[in-house]
């Protein structure tokens, strides 16, 4: 048996033997269905464009205006679809194990891969749709893309007059309260947390993998590059995400 056969049947035994399990993604499992990394070193997205920070979003008719253009011209996340990561994560739950997805991507792609809305907290939120600033009401893009295409603008909330944006959390912006309790709540349940495509730098996000390991809980890392806490982790695989966690929980849910 080779090094990473070893290691998946590690995997393996660690999923049979936990109660609770917490799988934390990152966009290395988004990579995998072709959406690009937003923040790798060198070749990450921010690298190229200039993220647009929120105040000037909310400022700034001009940074609004480019913040559309950019979300319209280019969404690779619309045509992206669950790989074997996403597929592996969702067959696990719906062989009945308990547990949740902490995830810091944007793409919806756990949601579209069948794990449940109740199961899942967006740390980052979700560019699928778009939401007001000020009341919440939720906008879907194809509605907002025929607004932009018309008038190079998106129009204020037909509810209260906000400003519309897209779900997500831009830089500048607060961490949603209530995802990150709930994040903090589904970390205190649970056993085992398997980090899944995260380099682990952004915080405080990736300060949920030290506090599940602080709690006693279990923890794997499978990420294709190093992270500053495989160290702290009790196991690390660096390889590719889906044939990793499909083989994994394949070995898993056989021997139940």
């Amino acid at each position: 048996m080779n090094t990473i056969d070893a290691a998946i049947d590690e995997l393996a035994q660690r999923l049979r033997d936990a109660q609770n399990t917490v799988f934390f993604t990152g966009a290395g499992i988004s990579t995998e269905s072709g959406i690009p990394d937003f923040r790798s070193p060198g070749t990450g997205l921010w690298n190229k464009i200039k993220p647009i920070e929120f105040q000037d979003f909310v400022d700034s008719e001009e940074a609004r205006y480019e913040s559309w253009r950019r979300k319209f011209s280019s969404d690779a996340i619309s045509e992206a679809k669950p790989n074997l990561g996403h597929l592996a994560i969702q067959r696990w739950f719906a062989a009945s194990h308990a547990g949740a997805v902490i995830t810091q991507n944007v793409d919806n792609l756990h949601q579209n891969s069948g794990v449940a809305e109740a199961q899942i907290v967006e740390l980052h939120g979700n560019a699928t749709y778009a939401s007001c600033l000020s009341c919440g009401a939720r906008y879907e893009l194809a509605q907002l893309r025929d607004d932009f295409n018309r008038n190079s603008s998106v129009s204020p909330c037909s509810r209260c007059g906000g400003l519309i944006k897209t779900a997500t959390i831009s830089f500048g912006q607060s961490m949603p309260e209530d995802q990150m309790l709930k994040a903090q709540q589904f970390v205190e349940a649970c056993d085992l947390l398997i980090v899944l495509g995260s380099s682990l730098t952004v915080y405080p996000a990736a300060g949920f993998p030290q506090y599940a390991k602080q709690l006693g809980a279990g923890l794997v890392i499978v990420n294709r590059e190093p992270t500053d806490q495989d160290a702290l982790a009790d196991l690390v695989i660096h390889e590719a995400i889906g044939e990793v966690m499909q083989r994994a929980v394949s070995l898993a849910i056989g021997a139940n």
